[in-house]
Formats: structure tokens, C-alpha cells, sequence
């Protein structure tokens, strides 16, 4: 969890800006914004209007003269593939099956102009690379033909990319909250959480950080502003600070009876935090125990003689008692609060936990469950080993106010003390030069440097030196330049026109893709010294860079949303039917897979490896799932795992956020690999198709039915069978795996029967042989990894144009074993990645003024 902001919001309104702040950081505001997207031709016209209006643009294509391209040998001829076409597609995708075929129709299509209709063509491409066309059941020719055919298309449509190439092109790139927190903490040393300010960022395309859909609204401004007035408070400190509240909370579905990682050893349940107090003074905390439904203290009754402790940085600072007999009718309710204690200024670890009194397995006449408190009224019960469980957490302060101690930001910040008024413009243009450089990526321009240094005036004229450069860092903070990735676009640039980037902008491009957060000062002297692009210089740096710690960001942020981890928390299995499940359960699966997949980037292996590696990373939590011995404690290490559970269809991850609360989900599960590793999604289902949960769960003689039995019933219905034929094997393969990931052998009595066949006729019959149907289809799934992962890369989502490009670079890392820096350096090296294309001229209609008719002479 970051630190300084509590998670629910709740804090006391303070006086954050200045008399005149927010007024004069509103007005540079919109002024840099023009002038920064001045240079961006329509981009800038768009991107300005959203901060004075909206104004909508379309682009309209145009019919290119047919491209003369070499007709290879081994190819089939144009003529060859139209016959296909007729034979096997158009009898579904013509005019009359529109609906039935998402809109898809091939009646006209002419594979000797495949250039005018290239989307469609790789779309046909995307089907016949996975074998899902012509679908199960349906005419087909041989697997030479269809392999021929497929790669007669890929190669006209490569040649025609390289006679017309198309870097693409994104409007201005917005931080998103991850990376606003990741570009902080490089700045200033200090961890924040940003979420109390800024709204949940928009996921498109599976990511957080497409431009197209990051929006900004004068409420996204505000919050910004916000941000930047508390995080240059935290950094700097405040001396005249008043008290606030800052409040934390437990999960309600973490288990409390055992040790909690971060605080003392000895305690359990609780949490432990990183708050950031803004200066030395006296705090109090405050503790909020759960109740029952009647108001008592929940773990009341076995709970006797229970103590909590206060520490910080792992010293003890307070022990409290617990009364067994309080309740929320009582006037503090169910609080307890520790007396004022003085605390220095600058990041803290703080933790609230009951020592524990016992060690060892529960022996109850009732199975203990992780999920403790799914059953609050079990908190009172006679014969049930309950404890008492922190509900939240909060800190209040400061009061009585002595100074700001010397933090780890003060230090980053203040790079020289002046120790007479004389030196003091000096010294701060010195901080304020050296700050705005790293914040905005490039070096500062005269102009703003002077606007910059009109607000330390301000705050130094108003108190002291220390609010002069809190002022400034503060309108650094709240900055475009800061909070948007502008690229600037060469003068002369025609519209339309390809263009290389710049080096800075390339180094700003190659930062936030490898590390989510800005260049360090290495990158940037390589690109001030123009020498980035070339390609050894280049390659050096990717790979200084995936060495480097902060590239774990490809793995707990695109790995993440790739895999779809954040899924994880959606699901909340039954308690009864799933007793190991609770929140150190679920987090563990997410790091889990989140270190598997480090460990293939830093070990630069085989990206196949995903679905193959014999290891994995676990701690005691996930080992009592797997079942795997002689694993204990919170750390996570590497074990070899069983052949069923090789790669990442074996995490709990995975298995648990595709399934519900009660039972698995073959649908689910099958669908997942059709979307995150193949990249083809099913259609949505029709209208008024039962859902599965109105399928009988009960057999005629009473018997509960398995899954895979209920499925069967659901597929009875015409209207679904298309669909769940290709779904369900891949699911069903993965049926020995229950909702939290635990291997199993029969499913409501009945023995588990992962048996199936694939739509492309390959049996399967468990996970070793679903794992092995994708690698007989490996080129889909490297190719769908390189496209999510160009994606991230761009900002933007992969068009029909970049697939090209895609093919280019997987051809090329398939001569180095697909290694990960192979497919990391081919997105690099990719015009996409280092071009960009200025916005097309606009039509007379375009021009004209959004829902006015075009004024006429």
C-alpha cells in the first residue's frame, strides 16, 4: 500500500494553496498546454479544445492505386485465393450473414487489391494463423492449402508496408496514476498513493495507458492540483501543519489469526503501513475493532486478555489493552486510542498488532476457515476459537508542532543551503532548474524556467525560502509539461507526413515502456548527445535498462493487465466450500505470477516458457494449496512444480479469477485463453440465452451434478453451441484445478473428466495436453504476446497497419529462441516506436463548424 494519502479519502480540509495559487497555476496551465501542443498540428487543436470544449474530427481513408508487388514462388496466385474464398468463406460471411458473422463479409473481396481492404485481410489472417476457420464441422481444405493461403496474404500486405509504410500516430500521452506515482518517487524519493485524488484510469485495449481514451476534464485538473499541493507538503514538510486524519483499512477477507508481513514478529493480524508524517509533533492512533451483528466485540468471548501494539520503524511506541466486554453502545464504540506520542517528520513504517498469545493448529469440534470473518455471528460462539480483528486504522495529527526533521525528499530537493539572503536566488535557481529538468524529461527553456521562478518569488516573498521552492515544486508538479508526454513534430512537417521522434522523446517513449516512469540521467545524456538512435547505443541501453531493478514494471504492470491479475480481488470463493481461501491468499497468487514472469524477462528466456517452465514462485500460503511441503513463511521462493501445474494455466492467479464464488467456470477458463493468449475473443452471447446459473444443478435422483454435467445440459441450446464447442475443452482441460487453484479428482462426488476436443481436432485430456495444443499453435500465441506487449509499448491501441511490423519482429526473435529481449528490441527498433505521422489535412465538411451547416458564399 503507498503511503501519505489514506485510502478512503477521509482527512480534515485543510488550506492547501497559497492566496492566488491555484488561480496563477490555472492560467500557466492552459498557456503551456497551447503552447505546448502548438506543435502538433490538429493533435494540438484537439487536445487544447479539452480543456475550453469539445470538438469532434473523423478522418476519412482514401483508394490507393493498386501497388505493383513480386509474386514469389511457392505462393499461391491471386486467382488460387479467390477460389479458396469462394469455396470455404463465402457460404457464411457474405451480405445475407452479416449479423451472424460480426459484420465480416468476403463476397468482394479481391486478394489481388488486398491493400484496399487490409483490415479485413488480417482479420481472415488472425483466424487462419489459430486454425479457427473454417470453424468445427465445416469444409476444409488441407493444413498445407490453408498455411499457404495464409501466408500468401501475409506476404503481400508486408510488401505493400514496405512501399507505404505507417508508423501510426496518438494524440498526447496523459501520466496515468501508476506512473505518476512511479515519476514522484524518482523525483522526490517519496511514495505516494494518489488515489484519494486522481479518478481510476480508464482500461482500453487491456491497458491503463492508451492515450484515445485518457480523457481531461476540469475535474481531472483539479484533482492534479490537489496532488501536487499534498505531495510537495509530504516532501518538504510543513511547519505550520494542522491536525488530520488519515485512515487505513483492513480487508475484511484477511485472516487475522496468524503473523501479518510487516509487523513485529510475535504479534498477529493488523497491518502495517509507510505513512508519511509532514512534521515532527505529537500524533494519537486510532484503532477500530470489528463487532458482531448485535454490536459486541467480535473474538470477545475466547478472546481474553488480548493486547495490541503500536510500533514504529519496529520499535514499540504503545501497548493497549482490549476490553472483551466493549461494544458499539459504549461512547468510544468499538475504538481504542493511544495517548499523544512525538513522531519526526518523513516516512514511517507504522503497525497495529495483537500479540499473540498462541502458536499452532486450532483443534475446534468446527474446522477453522482462513476467511475468518465471513460469519461475524461465530465471534460470540462457545467452542469456536475467535479472536478479536482490526477493522481500520487511523493517525491523527500533528499537534504541538517542534520542526521538520531531515527526510529522505528534504535531501533529494535541497541540493544547496544558502546561508545568507544573498545566496538564496542562486541556490533556488539552482533546485528549481534541476527539478523542472528531471519532472518535464528535457531541459528547461528560458520562458519557463522564468515562470517557474515567479512562483518561488511568490512564496518566498510571502514567508521564507523553504515556501518559495515548495511553491515552485508545487506548479512543477501541477505542470503539462510534467503530467504530459508531448512529443514535438519536426517544423516543415506536412500533414500526413511520417517523421522520426526526437531523441528525448524517444528516451521519454523507451522509459516509460521498460520502467513506467521518467528517463533517468543516463538515458537523457544519451539523448542530449543525439547518439540514442543509433542502433548498438540503442541496444546497449535496452538491455542496461531490463537489468536494471525498475523493469520490474513489465511485469506488475504489463504482465499484470495482460494477464488480467487485477481479476483476482473480483472473486471472493465460498468459505465454507473453499476454507483456504482469504486476502493473503489472493494477493500471494497475484505476486506469484507477477515474480514468475520477472524472472523470464530478467533470465531473458524463451517467452514460450510461460506456458512450459517447470517452476514457479511461492510462499506458505500458496504451498498449502499446491500442496507442496517444506514451505513455510511469508517469503516467496523458487520451487520446482508438478507437470500439471508447468506455466501459468497451473497459478492460482489464473485458476481463480476464472471461476465464481461457488464453482469453476470452463467458460471462463476457456475463454480467457481464447482472449489473453490467442488474441481471438469470442462473440458475446445472443439475447435470450439462458444464463448457466438457470441450468438444473440437481439430477433426477437427487444427485448433485458435476460442472462439466451442467454444461452439457447448457449446450443442448442450438443458439449456444457454436461457441461453447470452441470455449468449453479449453476450459474443461483445467476442470481438475477447483476455484482457488487446488488440484482435485472429483467435483461434487463425481470424478473430474477434463476430456475434449479442440475445434481444431486435437484431443485433450488435462492440462499437459491443453498446454501442448498451444504450442502446436505457438506462433498465435507469440504473436498475440508481441501485439499486447507494442501496445503497452505505444500508448495506443495495435492497428490492422502495425501487423506488418509484428510479423517482422517475430520472424526475427524466432532466430534467437524468442527470447524476451529479442521481442522487446524488435518494438524498439520498429518505425511504430520511433516515427510517429502528423495528423491529415482536414476536408472542407471537417472544417466546418460541430452541428452547423457549412457557410456558403
Amino acid at each position: 500500500m503507498g503511503a501519505g494519502f489514506p485510502p478512503d479519502g477521509r482527512r480534515k480540509r485543510v488550506q492547501l494553496f497559497a492566496p492566488g495559487f491555484r488561480q496563477a497555476v490555472a492560467s500557466l496551465y492552459i498557456k503551456d498546454m497551447k503552447a505546448s501542443l502548438g506543435v502538433l498540428s490538429l493533435t494540438g487543436l484537439l487536445a487544447t479544445s479539452l480543456l475550453e470544449g469539445t470538438v469532434a474530427a473523423s478522418a476519412q481513408q482514401t483508394v490507393a492505386p493498386k501497388l505493383a508487388v513480386a509474386h514469389e514462388p511457392g505462393l499461391l496466385s491471386p486467382e488460387a485465393q479467390t477460389t479458396l474464398v469462394r469455396q470455404y468463406c463465402i457460404g457464411c460471411h457474405n451480405d445475407k450473414n452479416k449479423e451472424r458473422t460480426a459484420g465480416l463479409a468476403l463476397t468482394d473481396f479481391d486478394p489481388s487489391r488486398v491493400e484496399d481492404r487490409a483490415e479485413v485481410a488480417e482479420k481472415m489472417i488472425r483466424k487462419l494463423r489459430a486454425g479457427m476457420m473454417p470453424p468445427p464441422g465445416a469444409r476444409r481444405p488441407d493444413a498445407a492449402t490453408v498455411k499457404a493461403f495464409k501466408v500468401s496474404l501475409e506476404t503481400r500486405l508486408d510488401q505493400i508496408a514496405a512501399l507505404r509504410p505507417n508508423p501510426g500516430r496518438r494524440t498526447f500521452q496523459r501520466l496515468n496514476r501508476a506512473e505518476y506515482e512511479r515519476s514522484v518517487k524518482d523525483l522526490l524519493d517519496l511514495e505516494v498513493d494518489v488515489a484519494a485524488f486522481l479518478p481510476p484510469d480508464t482500461i482500453s485495449h487491456g491497458f491503463d495507458n492508451i492515450a484515445e481514451v485518457q480523457s481531461f476534464s476540469p475535474t481531472l485538473m483539479e484533482g492534479f492540483l490537489r496532488a501536487a499541493a499534498k505531495i510537495s507538503m509530504l516532501a518538504l514538510g510543513d511547519k505550520s501543519a494542522s491536525p488530520t486524519e488519515a485512515t487505513y483499512k483492513v480487508p475484511r477477507t484477511q485472516s487475522q489469526m496468524r503473523h501479518i508481513e510487516g509487523t513485529p514478529w510475535g504479534t498477529r493480524g493488523g497491518l502495517a503501513i509507510t505513512h508519511i508524517f509532514p512534521a515532527d509533533g505529537e500524533y494519537t492512533f486510532r484503532i477500530m475493532l470489528h463487532g458482531n451483528p448485535t454490536g459486541q466485540l467480535y473474538g470477545g468471548t475466547f478472546g481474553r486478555n488480548e493486547q495490541i501494539e503500536i510500533s514504529i520503524d519496529g520499535e514499540r511506541v504503545a501497548l493497549l489493552d482490549v476490553n472483551p466486554r466493549m461494544s458499539e453502545t459504549e461512547k468510544e464504540g468499538l475504538n481504542i486510542v493511544t495517548p499523544r506520542i512525538h513522531v519526526k517528520a518523513g516516512p514511517q513504517r507504522v503497525a497495529a498488532a495483537f500479540l499473540e498469545r498462541f502458536e499452532g493448529p486450532v483443534d475446534d469440534l468446527i474446522a477453522p476457515i482462513d476467511y475468518t470473518l465471513s460469519d461475524t455471528e461465530s465471534g460470540t460462539a462457545v467452542g469456536i476459537t475467535t479472536l478479536p480483528h482490526v477493522r481500520d486504522f487511523s493517525i491523527t495529527g500533528p499537534f504541538h508542532v517542534t520542526g521538520v526533521s531531515d527526510t529522505p525528499s528534504r535531501r533529494k530537493v535541497f541540493t544547496c543551503r544558502p546561508t545568507s539572503a544573498d545566496e538564496e536566488p542562486a541556490c533556488a535557481a539552482r533546485i528549481v532548474r534541476q527539478l523542472a529538468s528531471s519532472a518535464y524529461r528535457r531541459p528547461l527553456k528560458p520562458q519557463e524556467f522564468e515562470s517557474l521562478m515567479s512562483f518561488y518569488d511568490r512564496g518566498r516573498t510571502e514567508k521564507d525560502f523553504e515556501a518559495g521552492i515548495k511553491s515552485a515544486l508545487q506548479a512543477v508538479l501541477a505542470s503539462p509539461h510534467f503530467l504530459f508526454r508531448f512529443e514535438e513534430m519536426p517544423a516543415g512537417t506536412k500533414p500526413g507526413q511520417n517523421y522520426r521522434i526526437t531523441e528525448l522523446d524517444l528516451a521519454a517513449r523507451l522509459s516509460y515502456f521498460l520502467w513506467a516512469t521518467a528517463p533517468d540521467a543516463e538515458l537523457l545524456k544519451v539523448a542530449a548527445s543525439g547518439a540514442l538512435r543509433t542502433p548498438a547505443v540503442l541496444g546497449k541501453q535496452v538491455r542496461r535498462m531490463l537489468a536494471d531493478p525498475r523493469s520490474e514494471a513489465l511485469s506488475t504492470r504489463f504482465a499484470s493487465q495482460w494477464l488480467r491479475l487485477q481479476d483476482v480481488d473480483k472473486i471472493k470463493p465460498d468459505a465454507l466450500l473453499y476454507p483456504s481461501y482469504d486476502n493473503e491468499l489472493a494477493d500471494s497468487f497475484t505476486r506469484e505470477t507477477q515474480l514468475f514472469f520477472d524472472s523470464i524477462v530478467r533470465e531473458d528466456r524463451n517467452i514460450l516458457d510461460l506456458l512450459t517452465a517447470d517452476y514457479t514462485f511461492i510462499n506458505e500460503r500458496i504451498a498449502k494449496v499446491y500442496r507442496i511441503p517444506n514451505v513455510m513463511g511469508h517469503q516467496f521462493r523458487r520451487v520446482t512444480v508438478p507437470d500439471e501445474r508447468r506455466g501459468i494455466l497451473g497459478h492460482g492467479s489464473v485458476l481463480m479469477q476464472t471461476a465464481v464464488a461457488d464453482r469453476t467456470s470452463p467458460v471462463q477458463r476457456g475463454k480467457w485463453v481464447l482472449e489473453v493468449l490467442f488474441g481471438t475473443p469470442p462473440p458475446p452471447p445472443p439475447p435470450n440465452v439462458p444464463a448457466f446459473e438457470e441450468t438444473k444443478a440437481v439430477a433426477d435422483g437427487g444427485r448433485t451434478l458435476s460442472v462439466r454435467e451442467r454444461m452439457e445440459e447448457h449446450r443442448k441450446n442450438p443458439a449456444c453451441t457454436s461457441c461453447h464447442r470452441v470455449m468449453d475443452p479449453l476450459g474443461l482441460a483445467l476442470e481438475n484445478f477447483d476455484v482457488v487453484g487446488a488440484w482435485r479428482f472429483k467435483d461434487n462426488g463425481v470424478a473430474v473428466d477434463p476430456s475434449g476436443t479442440l475445434y481444431d481436432g486435437t484431443d485433450l485430456n488435462g492440462p499437459a495436453s491443453l498446454r501442448q495444443a498451444l504450442l502446436n499453435h505457438s506462433e498465435t500465441v507469440i504473436m498475440n504476446f508481441t501485439e499486447n506487449l507494442m501496445a503497452y509499448a505505444l500508448g495506443r491501441p495495435v492497428e490492422y497497419f502495425d501487423q506488418p511490423a509484428i510479423r517482422a519482429i517475430v520472424k526475427k526473435a524466432g532466430q534467437n529462441e524468442n527470447r524476451v529481449s529479442s521481442l522487446v528490441l524488435g518494438i524498439v527498433d520498429s518505425a511504430a516506436f520511433q516515427m510517429s505521422q502528423a495528423e491529415p489535412a482536414l476536408t472542407t465538411e471537417e472544417t466546418a463548424s460541430p452541428g452547423r451547416p457549412e457557410k456558403k458564399e
